[in-house]
């Protein structure tokens, strides 16, 4: 059997982490917390890609490739959270196992940043644990990619 796969997308601006208002994301680099996921991936049997847009059409084309090569998707969309209901109707042709990740918390934020167009569609979502909920999700999904 060959090991499971679970694609991290994140949205627009994500490449700038560690640049980007530090006082809301930190200064973790997307490269870093990449590099942390793909280690506790490898102990956890499982593999992690991670692919990054600033546009909306790419994620999407990211989620309908996940259809066939991933069991899981961890999803940062960004603003795209709050406005995109194209990548809720992409996310909700993938079978596998969802998890919606904010690095900050959106609902202790500007009162736009409440609704999100992901949450419908995710099994579990994670918000507020900064950098960490990257190591977090990716722990969560590999364990129910491997029970499934």
């Amino acid at each position: 059997m060959s090991v499971q796969e679970i694609l991290v997308i994140n949205g627009p601006n994500l490449n700038l982490l560690g640049q980007r208002q530090p006082e809301i994301y930190g200064y973790d680099t997307l490269q870093s917390i990449e590099a942390k996921c793909a280690e506790l991936a490898g102990e956890l049997g499982v593999a992690v890609r991670f692919g990054q847009s600033n546009h909306e059409g790419t994620i999407i084309d990211l989620i309908h490739e996940a259809r066939e090569k991933s069991a899981a998707i961890i999803i940062n969309a960004g603003a795209y959270t709050h406005t995109s209901i194209a990548i809720y109707d992409a996310l909700k042709t993938f079978d596998g196992y969802i998890i919606e990740l904010h690095i900050s918390n959106p609902h202790a934020r500007e009162e736009f940043r409440h609704k999100s167009w992901i949450s419908p569609v995710a099994d579990a979502v994670m918000a507020g644990a900064g950098a960490y909920g990257y190591e977090l999700a990716t722990r969560l999904a590999a364990e129910k990619i491997k029970s499934a």
